[in-house]
């Protein structure tokens, strides 16, 4: 891994063109505020055009319309993709943390267990009876494969994370520290009669699996749940952030995004690129079509078609929520407003009453 490149062949890596001094060598990447003259930086967001215009950094990766926003000291890499762009520079210069294959000294293996000559087992790392670890796959210190449990190629499983068993987990799989997959599903039966001690919730087994397909990450202290018969299921590179609840029977599809704290609740399905915002509830047994988005915490209590945007609880169309969160600051004045003129009309009904009266009794005298 180069500890230098110039911007010129870093500019040929990642896909960006160079306008500027080329020729300038660059070893890592840095905020704008922070980048030094020997470092990368990346402007992507208008909030950050006063640190793009003081940044010190050799070279400053932008979109097209956003290149003349690049003060003179530094280089301009321009990239149709810019975030894009960045995370290719970024792992360039950003050295994985790697362990020597094989298991090493204090690993617990069984010996039924079947692990490729160059997967990485750490000291307390533990793989059960008849689990299979697939080549060039990492299990750190604490991570955990149960029984029967397998693990693809270029898997990494951080501190903590368990794989419990008979669950499947693709290629190039990563699990953030203390993640669980295939922890029991939520399944209870309510029993009237129970055993003889009265009304009881009596257990029903989760009997299926977790199915993770290639290129999946699931962040720390994630849940994913077995299915009670069959499987959970999260498709090809779908991204789960941390503390994030997947309940047993959801399949998630393809290239989803499933920000910090969402929960979905069981035997619900999402399609091809799903995108759930933080804090979001889903409700059991929905269906949320392919491209569908959901505001952060909100709740979905219906099923989405295919490309719906929706936000708030219980979700409606984006739009209706934001003309409805543009208005609610307006509703106490208007609650005073009406409480106004509802008082007006009273005192003019009084006042209409009032002038009837005389007239009534002239009426009654003749």
């Amino acid at each position: 891994m180069p500890t230098q490149l110039s911007l010129t062949d870093l500019a040929a890596r990642i896909g960006a063109e160079v306008r500027g001094d080329g020729a300038r060598r660059v070893s890592g990447v840095a905020p704008l505020l922070t980048a030094g003259p020997q470092e990368l930086a990346f402007y992507a967001n208008p909030r950050y055009r006063k640190e793009l215009a003081g940044t010190r950094a050799a070279g400053v990766i932008v979109a097209e319309h956003e290149a003349a926003h690049v003060p003179h000291g530094s280089a301009t890499l321009v990239a149709a993709q810019p975030y894009v762009a960045f995370a290719k520079a970024s792992a360039v210069f950003h050295r994985e943390l790697t362990m020597e294959p094989g298991a090493q000294r204090f690993a617990l293996v069984d010996d039924t267990a079947e692990v490729h000559p160059t997967a990485a087992i750490s000291p307390g790392a533990y793989v059960g009876p008849g689990a299979r670890i697939g080549a060039r796959t990492t299990l750190h210190a604490g991570a955990r494969v149960l029984d029967n449990a397998q693990i693809g190629e270029g898997c990494t499983l951080w501190s903590g994370a368990i794989v419990r068993e008979r669950c499947l987990i693709g290629d190039r799989v990563v699990l953030q520290p203390n993640c669980v997959i295939g922890s029991d599903g939520f399944g209870f039966a309510f029993d009237l009669e129970g055993d003889g001690d009265g009304p009881m919730h009596r257990k029903v087994p989760q009997a299926g699996i977790v199915r993770i397909e290639d290129d999946v990450e699931v962040g720390a202290c994630t849940c994913i749940d077995r299915a009670t018969l069959g499987e959970t299921v999260i498709g090809r590179g779908t991204k789960i952030d941390n503390l994030v609840q997947v309940a047993h029977n959801v399949r998630v599809g393809p290239l989803s995004l499933l920000v910090a704290q969402c929960g979905i609740s069981g035997s619900t399905e999402l399609g091809q690129g799903v995108i759930l915002a933080g804090q979001v509830g889903v409700v059991g047994h929905l269906k949320l079509g392919d491209g569908a988005r959901v505001g952060a915490q909100s709740g979905v209590s219906r099923d989405l078609e295919a490309g719906e945007t929706v936000s708030g609880a219980p979700a409606i169309p984006h739009r209706e929520w934001l003309r409805m969160v543009a208005a609610l600051p307006k509703v106490a004045d208007l609650l005073r407003e009406v409480r106004k003129l509802s008082k007006r009309v009273e005192e003019l009904e009084e006042e209409a009453r009032g002038r009837g009266k005389p007239q009534a009794e002239a009426l009654e005298t003749r």
